[in-house]
């Protein structure tokens, strides 16, 4: 009774044994409903073959005896949850022990989600992309692709793409060069000894009848030459907008991108400020050169050309939370802190009090929970010191925190950028498994499978005529000469049995002529075709 009960599973070469009562235990799954029927049982060996990963199947079959699932720390997660959808078991099953190892590969797959949005490739894209890219694909294949649709990838390519030519990499560094000279320009014009003093003439009342005029310096304004610097960098700007603009494939996805947006504002108020600055001679134009602030903001431009700028930019919006939680936790202990180091210096005499009101305490809290100390206010008494020690301590706790989760989410995508950067972009092909052809049925095929050409083999090979059916049950075995045999002249031969030279090579017709039967005899002899019986 107890050989009625146990089954053999050969999975991927690698055979298990259990009992039929231990894969009844977890209901509605592939293992729980074996028949003898199936198509991947053997009959002569008495197992159930199955073509799947054998080290996974351990922790499966495992699963089955002892109600617990683990994950295999040799298998890849996608590979993993694979095989369970196979064997019908449901992956949230898993382990808490190995949950945090199982849904590791989730993130990766997140993590290479978001590099593929970022489009961190430095290789020319193929033509076939590239069509897919700006929706023409089936002119793309049909060969009808107009001149202009010809000649937009083209140019898109040589002004957003700076890695797919020799030509882009030289318009990038031109961008590139620009921005930077923009920037410089802005920050420059600041400087004292390269702004220019507004002198004007100033009538001045000496006496009652004498009057002098005098030179006045009302301000100063930045050189001309930084203005001239400007109008040339902007021009730039406007063309490579306006060109981007046109030959982009989608021109909402255009409008809608951060740094369009920021590209196009920064050179718009360029414009705006030579209007009112220049043309209409509007007054407090400081303010006007505080506005323009934003054309520093170009410096996101170079995000199209840095890869790494741009794992930066995604760090900090996948790591939202934790910053949200930091700025939480420093305005609640900002808050907390102020509240008390005005009330501990107010305890003892102070005649040098610092912190006169809570808003006050709140400038000191900040630089002493982020570190910076500026020395500009400090505590007097002996309470104050205390709170500030606190909040010193507080603050180094705070930040301390959430900054190993950035730093691990950028290390994250860094590294994965890095090994995508190095792997080959086209995989190698894998052809599919060709599917086992159904016997066919006629008079001479038996009502079964690859198994009973078998079975019928070893019955017209072994002496005994129910030698078969004793295989089947176990009672007796085949000699292992007459086994081996058998089963490799099964597995030698191909599913289909080849075709001889006579059917491969077409029908030929033979002049026999009208002559004795002699001579149609030797006819046919002479064609090498075999003689056929009328």
């Amino acid at each position: 009774m107890d050989a009625e009960n146990r089954v053999i599973l050969n999975v991927g070469g690698i055979r298990h044994e259990t009992y039929k009562a231990t894969l009844k235990k977890i209901a509605a799954t592939r293992l729980s409903r074996l028949t003898e029927a199936l198509a991947n049982y053997d009959p002569v060996l008495n197992e159930y073959f199955f073509d799947r990963h054998p080290g996974v199947f351990a922790q499966v079959l495992n699963y089955y005896r002892s109600g617990k699932l683990h994950y295999p720390t040799d298998v890849c997660g996608p590979l993993f949850e694979e095989e369970l959808e196979f064997w019908g078991l449901d992956a949230n099953q898993v382990e808490p022990c190995c949950w945090m190892t199982y849904t590791q590969h989730r993130d990766t797959q997140q993590t290479l989600a978001v590099l593929d949005r970022l489009d961190l490739d430095t290789e020319k894209p193929s033509d076939e992309d590239v069509a897919r890219k700006f929706g023409m694909e089936e002119e793309y294949f049909s060969g009808n692709i107009s001149c202009w649709k010809r000649f937009q990838p083209k140019i898109w390519a040589l002004f957003d793409e700076p890695y797919s030519s020799k030509a882009a990499k030289v318009v990038a560094g031109v961008s590139v060069f620009f921005i930077v000279i923009s920037i410089l320009s802005f920050c420059l014009k600041t400087h004292p000894h390269l702004r220019v003093p507004v002198i004007n003439n100033v009538t001045v009342q000496i006496s009652d009848n004498i009057t002098a005029w005098t030179l006045d310096k009302e301000s100063t304004e930045a050189h001309r030459a930084f203005f001239y610097i400007e109008a040339v960098c902007n021009a730039w700007f406007t063309i490579e907008i306006i060109m981007r603009f046109i030959v982009s494939p989608n021109k909402l996805q255009f409008c809608k991108a951060p740094v369009n947006i920021i590209d196009f504002v920064a050179t718009a108020s360029f414009y705006v400020d030579f209007m009112l600055n220049k043309l209409s001679n509007v007054e407090n134009a400081d303010i006007l050169e505080f506005f323009s602030i934003i054309r520093i903001l170009r410096l996101f431009k170079l995000t199209r050309h840095s890869p790494g700028l741009k794992i930066l930019i995604h760090t900090f919006k996948a790591s939202a939370k934790e910053l949200t939680l930091l700025v939480f936790f420093l305005i609640l202990g900002i808050v907390i802190f102020a509240s008390l180091i005005y009330y501990a210096e107010r305890i003892q005499d102070n005649p040098l009090n610092d912190f006169t009101s809570i808003p006050v305490g709140l400038w000191w809290a900040i630089v002493t929970m982020t570190t910076v100390g500026y020395g500009d206010m400090a505590p007097k008494t002996y309470a104050g010191m205390f709170v500030g020690a606190l909040c010193a301590l507080a603050g180094v706790l705070t930040i301390a925190l959430p900054v190993p989760v950035i730093v691990s989410n950028f290390a994250m995508v860094y590294s994965h950028s890095q090994a995508r950067a190095r792997l080959p972009k086209k995989r190698r092909r894998v052809l599919p498994v060709e599917q086992v052809r159904p016997q066919r049925k006629g008079p001479g095929a038996g009502p079964g499978g690859p198994a009973n050409r078998r079975m019928n083999a070893i019955k017209h090979n072994h002496p005994m005529k129910d030698a078969g059916n004793r295989i089947g049950n176990g009672e007796e075995s085949i000699p292992m000469l007459m086994f081996n045999h058998s089963e490799n002249r099964e597995d030698s031969l191909p599913r289909t049995r080849p075709q001889s030279n006579v059917e491969k090579s077409p029908p030929r017709l033979v002049d026999i002529g009208h002559g004795s039967p002699t001579k149609a005899k030797r006819s046919i002899e002479e064609s090498g075709l075999p003689p056929v019986a009328m």
